[in-house]
């Protein structure tokens, strides 16, 4: 795989460790009293003893630091990237010598495919002769 898909493969684990914590806090935050004005917040609703809350201040770390690993690895994907050579002046000189050799090749491809199209059409044609010459052919008496 190159850089650049493992950049974007990256920039998704990213997003999807984002997205899981903070749907994750959302979820498994205990409620929190706004105002004095405000009753006190119901109690929460009787869960699986494995998933109590206890563990909740944990969750938090162990998410960042997931998060965190993430972005060093793409930070280390970053930091493999090319140097830019020469500014843009050179990358434009550059990509009009690729492209002028992309026409060249494009070009020899072409004169193979018309080629082959010939070479196709002979064969093709000596094949008909040769079935007409077989269908023609009556079995000796």
């Amino acid at each position: 795989m190159d850089i650049i898909s493992q950049l974007q493969e990256q920039v998704n684990t990213i997003a999807s460790i984002a997205f899981n914590a903070f749907g994750s806090l959302q979820r498994d935050a205990p409620p929190v009293r706004l105002s004095q004005n405000y009753p006190d917040p119901p109690p929460p609703p009787a869960t699986n003893p494995a998933e109590d809350a206890s563990n909740f201040p944990d969750q938090p770390k162990i998410m960042s630091a997931a998060l965190v690993k993430a972005a060093k690895q793409f930070d280390a994907l970053v930091a493999a990237l090319p140097l830019a050579e020469g500014g843009e002046e050179a990358q434009l000189k550059r990509i009009a010598e690729l492209q002028a050799e992309n026409d060249a090749v494009g070009q020899e491809l072409q004169w193979q495919l018309e080629a082959s199209e010939k070479e196709l059409k002979q064969v093709q044609e000596l094949f008909r002769e040769a079935t007409d010459n077989c269908l023609n052919l009556k079995k000796p008496d």
